[in-house]
């Protein structure tokens, strides 16, 4: 058999040529291929981190502290000191005693059990919490519980009421007659420690005048010496002006005056006008 001739290739080498060809075309046409793909299949950026909230403290979730009542009864054994020091007023017992010096008086130290005082409170309740949304829901309710607060504190530190002077005596009024007028002659002699009763004042008049305030005698001893006996009694001019009764009237005629210048001259030579029975 003749040998091959040198001239000719062999077929392996063009057909490697053909799949580096179509290896290196390959390669050129899946470059835009693998970018898109690449381009598509890129992670998304990551989002930005959130915001750290800063917890609530247990201290400021423990804050909201009840407020301290608004007073404070007293019990024995207390004292400002003390009340100060539990309900951490501010200002200590000064302040206290200083709000409700009214009630306590002049002497902190001396407080009576059964006394209400007044106390400042603790701690503020937070801002935003129930009692703020429960004035802002409803204002006319936060200013009559603030009313009603300051009712009561006005009641504990009120001084005490004085008690009402008593009423003046009523002025008694006599009649203008016999009884008005003994009566009232009784009333004066008691001022003045004359003694006498309505009974021997009424016997004697009816025996020296009955009863009449004009009367006069113009025909005994007496009116001979130009000194006649006079009024209710009978009395006659020196003797009514030794013996009248200061704050009674100066005329001999007058009823009341008449009767207690007469029994001033009996209760001091008979002891009485009730000893009287006769002439005197």
């Amino acid at each position: 058999m003749p040998a091959q001739g040198k001239h000719r290739r062999p077929q392996s080498t063009s057909l490697r040529r053909g799949l580096a060809a179509v290896t290196a075309g390959g390669a050129v046409l899946a470059l835009p291929v693998i970018g898109a793909t690449s381009a598509f299949a890129a992670p998304a950026p990551a989002a930005a981190p959130q915001q750290a909230v800063a917890p609530t403290s247990v201290a400021q979730a423990n804050s909201a502290v009840k407020a301290a009542p608004a007073q404070h009864s007293v019990v024995a054994g207390e004292t400002l000191s003390k009340i100060a020091r539990e309900y951490s007023v501010s200002g200590g017992w000064e302040k206290l005693y200083e709000g409700n010096r009214k009630i306590v008086g002049e002497n902190p130290d001396l407080i009576h059990p059964g006394i209400k005082l007044t106390l400042g409170t603790k701690t503020e309740a937070p801002s935003g919490g129930k009692a703020d949304k429960a004035a802002k829901a409803s204002p006319s309710a936060a200013r009559g519980a603030e009313a009603d607060r300051a009712d009561r504190s006005e009641r504990v530190n009120a001084a005490p009421v004085a008690k009402a002077a008593p009423a003046a005596e009523k002025a008694v009024t006599y009649t203008n007659d016999l009884d008005g007028w003994i009566k009232e002659s009784l009333a004066v002699m008691a001022e003045q420690g004359i003694p006498g009763t309505y009974e021997g004042i009424h016997r004697n008049i009816m025996r020296e005048s009955s009863g009449n305030p004009a009367a006069i005698n113009n025909w005994d001893s007496n009116a001979v010496k130009g000194t006649p006996s006079k009024g209710l009694l009978q009395v006659i001019d020196p003797t009514f002006q030794a013996y009248h009764v200061p704050g009674t009237s100066t005329d001999s005629y007058d009823p009341v005056a008449n009767i207690t210048a007469a029994c001033n001259y009996a209760a001091d030579r008979y002891g009485s006008i009730d000893n009287v029975f006769g002439a005197y």
